[in-house]
C-alpha cells in the first residue's frame, strides 16, 4: 500500500505498468493491481515521488535476489562410460582435459557407487534417492531394462524425483538427453512416465536409449535369440502352409481350400505380429522429443550429439536469471558410437575413445557457458557415469566399451566392482575445496538429498530415501560417509553388501552370487553379451565371497577365516543389515515384467502421419 500510495504521483494509464513493469519483476498481478489503485486517484504527476516509487520496486526485487542464494545445479551424466576411462581416474591415454579441470577444482569421489549396473534401474535410483527395486524397476528375469517406447513399464507417476521437489521450491527444471524411464502407461499421450510428469519443465532427447539398432549396419541389440525362434518358426510354418497347397493341388490330400486359407491367413498375422516390433524398431525407438512431442523419427544420429549440446547450452542461457536445474544426460559412449568428423582418428583407442574425448569437449562447452555467465559461484556442476563400461561390447570398428580400469567385471554384473564404481566429481567454487580426494562409500543417491536440502526443500516424509546429504562429507565437515552399508543388486536380486565398520578403514563385500562368465577365465559374458542375475545364469556362494577392497579392490582374492580374523563377525553384521533392509521394503507394480515391457501399438509415441506411418525429422532451430 505505501508504494501504492507513491504510485499515484506516477505517470497513469497504460504508461504505468509499461514504465514500471521491469521492476516489478514482470509480476502482472502485481501490476494489475497498482493499476487499478491509480486509475481511481485523481493526483498530479509528481516526479520526485513516481522516482521513489521506482526505487522500492527496483529495491524489493535486488531484496529478493539478495535472499535468494540457493545455488543453480548442472548434473553431467554419461552413458557407460567407464571409471578408467577418465584421465583424472588413472587414463594417461584418453585425453579428458575438461572432466581432469573439475576434478582439479572440485572435489574427486573415489569410491562412487552406482546403485544398479544397467541403465534403466541405476537411473531410477539416481533421481529418486531409492533402490530400484523401491519403484518397480528391477528384474526377476531376462529382461532388465525397458526395451520399447511403446511399453507399460517405466518410473512410476507416484514416486518424487528431486526435480519435483525442486520444481516446487521455485526451480526451472530441464532434461536434455537420456530418459530410459517410459513414456506412457495406458494410451498414446498419457504420458505418466515422461520427464515432464515427473517434475522437469523442459524436456528435450532421447525418451529411450541408444541401441545398435539406432544405426544401419551395426547389429542388432533387442531379444535376438527371440527374433531368430520366431523367424525359425515363420519359416516352418510357411513352408508347411504351401506344403498344404502343393498336397491339394496334386490330390494327395482333400483339405479344403477354406481351412488352408485360414491357417495361411493366421501364418500371415502371426508373422506380421513379430514382425513389426521388431523389424521397424529404429522407428518405434530412435526418436527425439521436444517435451510431449515427437520432433523426430528416426532420429539422425549423426546431428544428435550437437543438438543435445545446444539444448543444455541454450537451457542455461535462458534461465541464468533464476535457479535452474540442468540434468544434461548424454548420449555418449553408449554404442552405437557417434562417428564425428572432427574427432574420428584422434584418440589412440579407436572410435570408443574418440566418442570418450567427444564427450570431454561438450563437458568442456558447458564448463565455458557457465564461465561466460559468471555463474561459477553459485552453480554446483556435478560429472558422473550411470554404471560401468560394457566389456562384451564390440563391433566393426573394435571394441565399443568402457575400460573400469583395475575393478573386476563391467556393465550388467551385478556387484562386480567395474560396473557400479563411477566417476563423481563435484564443483563449486567458493564452496567446495579445490582438488580435494574422498576416499569413502557414495552413492549416486546422494544427489537426491545433497541437492533437496541446498535448494532448501523437504525430504518427503512417506517413503524410505537410501540417499545421504553429501555436503558434510565434501566440504570437510566430517571425515566418515554416513553410509555403513551399501546393498548391491542385480535385477531384483540383492547380489552383495559394502560394509564400512566404523571402528576400521576396511571397507568389505560380501557376494552371495556370482555370474557365469563365459568363455571360462575370461571376465565377462561373451556367449550373450550382458550377464543375467536368476538361476542358470550365476553361482551361489555359501559362505557368501567375502573382499576387503581397503586391501583388494580388483577383487581378485576372497578372504578366508584363517586370513581375516573379523570374517564371522562381518558375515553376520552383513546378515543383520540385509535382514534391516529387506524388512524396509513393500511390495510394488513390476515395472519389467514382460506384460509391461513387450511393445504395444496402442502405447507407441509417433509424428508425422497416422499409426503406423510415423516419420518426422526436426528442423533446425536457432537460439
Amino acid at each position: 500500500m505505501f508504494a501504492v500510495g507513491f504510485l499515484a504521483g506516477c505517470p497513469r494509464g497504460p504508461s504505468l505498468k509499461h514504465s514500471c513493469l521491469p521492476f516489478l519483476g514482470h509480476r502482472p498481478e502485481v501490476i494489475i493491481g497498482l493499476h487499478s489503485s491509480v486509475e481511481v486517484m485523481d493526483h498530479k504527476l509528481n516526479p520526485r515521488l513516481c522516482v521513489l516509487a521506482l526505487l522500492l520496486c527496483v529495491g524489493g526485487k535486488t531484496a529478493r535476489a539478495e535472499r535468494d542464494s540457493r545455488p543453480n545445479f548442472i548434473l553431467m551424466m554419461v552413458d557407460d562410460l567407464g571409471i578408467g576411462d577418465v584421465g583424472c581416474y588413472g587414463n594417461d591415454t584418453i585425453r579428458t582435459p575438461n572432466v581432469d579441470r573439475l576434478a582439479q577444482e572440485g572435489v574427486q569421489l573415489t569410491q562412487h557407487i552406482a546403485a544398479a549396473p544397467l541403465c534403466t534401474p541405476s537411473r531410477a535410483a539416481f533421481l529418486t534417492g531409492r533402490y530400484a527395486i523401491r519403484s518397480g524397476l528391477s528384474s526377476t528375469g531376462r529382461v532388465q531394462v525397458l526395451l520399447w517406447n511403446g511399453g507399460a513399464g517405466g518410473l512410476p507417476p507416484n514416486e518424487t524425483t528431486f526435480a519435483k521437489i525442486l520444481q516446487r521450491q521455485g526451480y526451472t527444471t530441464g532434461l536434455v538427453g537420456k530418459w530410459h524411464l517410459g513414456v506412457n502407461c495406458e494410451s498414446r499421450t498419457d504420458h505418466c512416465h515422461h520427464p515432464n510428469n515427473h517434475g522437469f519443465n523442459y524436456f528435450y532427447g532421447l525418451p529411450f536409449t541408444l541401441f545398435n539398432d539406432c544405426r544401419a549396419g551395426e547389429g542388432r541389440d533387442v531379444l535376438v535369440d527371440l527374433q531368430d525362434k520366431l523367424w525359425g518358426a515363420s519359416l516352418a510354418l510357411s513352408l508347411a502352409v504351401l506344403t498344404l497347397v502343393g498336397a491339394r493341388l496334386t490330390g494327395l490330400l482333400a483339405t479344403g481350400w477354406r481351412v488352408i486359407g485360414s491357417l495361411a491367413t493366421l501364418c500371415i498375422l502371426g508373422f506380421a505380429a513379430w514382425l513389426m516390433p521388431f523389424h521397424l524398431i529404429r522407428t518405434w525407438n530412435c526418436i527425439v522429443m521436444r517435451d510431449g512431442d515427437v520432433v523426430e523419427q528416426p532420429m539422425d544420429m549423426e546431428t544428435l550429439g550437437p543438438r543435445l549440446l545446444h539444448e543444455a547450452e541454450d537451457f542455461i542461457e535462458r534461465n541464468q536469471q533464476r535457479p535452474f536445474l540442468l540434468f544434461f544426460s548424454l548420449a555418449h559412449v553408449h554404442s552405437p558410437l557417434f562417428i564425428s568428423k572432427d574427432f574420428v582418428g584422434k584418440s589412440k583407442h579407436g572410435l570408443y575413445g574418440d566418442n570418450v574425448e567427444e564427450m570431454d569437449w561438450m563437458i568442456g562447452r558447458i564448463l565455458n557457458v557457465v564461465e561466460k555467465l559468471d555463474l561459477s559461484r553459485k552453480t554446483l556442476m556435478y560429472f558422473t557415469s550411470d554404471h560401468g563400461g560394457h566389456l562384451e561390447d564390440r563391433g566393426a570398428w573394435g571394441p565399443r566399451g568402457g575400460w573400469n580400469g583395475i575393478y573386476r567385471g563391467g556393465k550388467a554384473m551385478g556387484g562386480w566392482e567395474g560396473g557400479i564404481r563411477v566417476p563423481g566429481i563435484l564443483r563449486w567454487p567458493g564452496r567446495l575445496p579445490a582438488g580435494a580426494l574422498i576416499d569413502e562409500p557414495t552413492s549416486l543417491m546422494d544427489i537426491y538429498p545433497t541437492l533437496v536440502k541446498l535448494a532448501g526443500g523437504e525430504l518427503p516424509g512417506d517413503r524410505v530415501i537410501d540417499g545421504r546429504d553429501l555436503m558434510p562429507l565434501i566440504e570437510g565437515k566430517v571425515r566418515r560417509s554416513e553410509h555403513e552399508f551399501l546393498f548391491h543388486y542385480c535385477g531384483a536380486y540383492l547380489n552383495a553388501v559394502r560394509w564400512r565398520p566404523r571402528d576400521s578403514d576396511a571397507i568389505y563385500k560380501a557376494h552371495f552370487f556370482t555370474p557365469n562368465f563365459y568363455p571360462e577365465g575370461a571376465i565377462g559374458c561373451y556367449n550373450l553379451r550382458i550377464c543375467m542375475c536368476h538361476e542358470g545364469y550365476v553361482t551361489p556362494h555359501d559362505p557368501p565371497l567375502l573382499f576387503n577392497l581397503a586391501e583388494d579392490p580388483s577383487e581378485s582374492t576372497p578372504l578366508s577365516p584363517d586370513r581375516e580374523p573379523r570374517f564371522s563377525e562381518v558375515l553376520r553384521r552383513v546378515r543383520d543389515a540385509v535382514a534391516a533392509h529387506e524388512r524396509t521394503l513393500t511390495p510394488v507394480p513390476h515395472q519389467l515384467s514382460w506384460s509391461q515391457i513387450l511393445w504395444r501399438p496402442s502405447l507407441q509415441p509417433c509424428c508425422g502421419g497416422p499409426f503406423p506411418f510415423c516419420s518426422c525429422a526436426e528442423e533446425e532451430r536457432s537460439t
